[in-house]
């Protein structure tokens, strides 16, 4: 389980727009296959589009979702799609791992084609980039004969080169039966053209956000970056290496990691599915909270009764290794992807705690992650909050209020190894136990500084004594609850110092399903103190050394 959100709110649609400088001239067409198939002239497609759009066009029957597929990570949307060309034996160019969001060859493109089109072809073909016996020259034979691609040159087809936008219209539109409308400039004649200033098409982009406006912010050397793309579609030997999607992915990855911030990241598409379905409170690994720190995977805290904690993992151990894979400096979710895997699998960790390095052999599993467990110890109310995520919101109001009912005599928070969370369920955590419109922290923001403030009344009486216990996996929301009850004398906080995560995170998703975790304020306790960095400092430290819980004793030693 990864977590290193402090924010995680549901998003506005705005719309981002880029400015790419570079001559692109569109292509007229007829409306069907462009409805199928919206994409740039110049823009290498990718495999999952051009499958879907071949299906559309067609007019085949899709899938209803429900084939067993031998196929790994497709994406939902294009199951229905993927179903018809299965059954078509469409895919076999293709291994197991599709790798849908990277570009497709003009030799795949025809090939799937040829498939859906239910054709065969006899391979007899002369050009030296076709291999005799292999699927392109079937697919080429096919091609050549139905006038449906033009080969590059007499003794070169092109079967590696990838799809561009334009070409896979046309060759969607012939195989259709639609009127093709040849592109108003050939790519040989647009490379004539000359001017002193290069056009500049818009890109809209639509995404998720809030309070963020149309971007006019100039990309950093665009045009060394578009220099350096375009030589290597030009240029480069190895034509199939080119994926268009990892590149630009990549490129994502570094402007964020330039930040040197370990909370701010672009997640791929699995990575922001993954923190979604951490903050709904059911994750698949090893459920161990991680950051990264100085290019290192490092643990924040393992869950409770996690196969992480069970294994003897602890906070700030650092995972320098995956099964003998050096993790070091591999960017974040790179590195998270080596530590998962399916249920029931062992992975053996190489950890360093305090300059030791140790093995851990670790069994992953589903871990659901229960965030509140109230308990008693006589008339002491033990509240365990593992997270602060949905269920921290919508019930443990009415938790505390039924423990208030009971008259308790204290109440223990036990925030030990809580990573954090939902910045509005600590707001709700700490008016359970201070007057409505009390400050909560000092929001500071590029925009100025703010103050969050409880908006509920609160479920247990003043007259209730209260110790918040902490340790050094207490971060973010944890931290803001410990520091904020601290701060106002509501309660004693017992255990060690916190982890010192004092910033706060925004989630903006994308069209394609990946985001953007950045960080974008820093949080202080009511009276101004600062976290990120430092932590909060317990009233009354306890260590965790033995077998006894020492903190949870001292707190109970407190209340009575």
């Amino acid at each position: 389980m990864i977590s290193r959100t402090a924010i995680y709110r549901s998003i506005s649609s705005f719309v981002l727009t880029i400015l790419i400088c570079s001559i692109t001239l569109p292509t007229v067409v007829s409306a069907k296959v462009v409805d199928n198939l919206k994409v740039g002239d110049e823009q290498v497609v990718s495999r999952g589009d051009f499958v879907r759009a071949a299906v559309k066009s067609f007019n085949l029957t899709e899938g209803n979702g429900r084939m067993s597929l031998p196929y790994l990570r497709v994406p939902k949307m294009l199951v229905p799609y993927v179903e018809a060309a299965h059954v078509r034996g469409a895919l076999s160019v293709f291994p197991n791992d599709l790798q849908l969001a990277r570009g497709i060859t003009r030799g795949q493109a025809l090939y799937i084609v040829m498939r859906l089109q239910s054709l065969k072809g006899d391979g007899k073909v002369n050009y030296q980039d076709v291999k005799a016996g292999s699927y392109e020259a079937e697919a080429v034979s096919v091609a050549v004969r139905r006038k449906w691609m033009t080969p590059q040159s007499n003794n070169q087809f092109g079967v590696r080169r990838m799809l561009k936008g334009a070409e896979a219209i046309e060759l969607l539109q012939r195989v259709a039966g639609e009127p093709v409308t040849p592109p108003l400039v050939t790519p040989a004649a647009a490379k004539k053209i000359t001017t002193t200033k290069k056009a500049t098409p818009t890109y809209t982009i639509k995404v998720n956000g809030t309070g963020l406006g149309s971007s006019s912010k100039n990309i950093p050397k665009i045009e060394i970056l578009e220099a350096i793309w375009n030589y290597i579609m030009e240029y480069y030997i190895y034509e199939e290496k080119i994926d268009p999607t990892e590149a630009a992915y990549k490129v994502a990855e570094a402007m964020v990691q330039s930040l040197d911030d370990p909370y701010s990241i672009y997640l791929r598409p699995a990575g922001i599915s993954s923190l979604e379905t951490q903050i709904r409170g059911t994750v698949m690994g090893i459920g161990a909270q991680v950051e990264q720190r100085n290019g290192i995977l490092t643990i924040v805290s393992p869950l409770r009764s996690s196969p992480a904690e069970r294994a003897g993992l602890k906070p700030n151990d650092e995972i320098l290794k995956a099964d003998g894979v050096d993790l070091t400096d591999m960017p974040f979710l790179d590195a998270v992807n080596h530590v998962r895997g399916p249920k029931g699998t062992t992975v053996e960790l190489t950890i360093r705690r305090s300059g030791t390095e140790l093995k851990i052999k670790v069994v992953r599993d589903e871990v659901k992650v229960p965030e509140i467990e109230i308990t008693w110890q006589g008339k002491i109310a033990l509240v365990k909050l593992m997270q602060f995520g949905k269920t921290t919101e919508n019930e443990l109001r009415g938790a505390l209020e039924e423990v208030q009912s009971q008259g308790p005599s204290g109440v223990i928070v036990d925030l030990r190894s809580n990573p954090g969370g939902l910045l509005h369920a600590a707001n709700l955590v700490i008016s359970n136990f201070v007057p409505k419109g009390t400050k909560v922290a000092e929001i500071i923001s590029r925009d100025g500084t703010r103050t969050d403030e409880t908006t509920d009344m609160p479920t247990i009486r003043s007259d209730v004594p209260v110790v918040v216990l902490v340790n050094e996996g207490s971060a973010s929301a944890s931290e803001i609850v410990a520091g904020a009850l601290q701060d106002y004398g509501r309660a004693t906080v017992v255990g060690t110092k916190t982890f010192g995560k004092g910033t706060v995170q925004q989630i903006i998703r994308f069209n394609d399903e990946s985001g953007l975790k950045i960080t974008i304020a820093e949080w202080k306790t009511p009276d101004g103190r600062k976290i990120d960095g430092v932590g909060v400092r317990p009233d009354v430290a306890v260590e965790y050394k033995t077998e006894r819980d020492e903190q949870m004793l001292k707190a109970l030693e407190i209340l009575r």
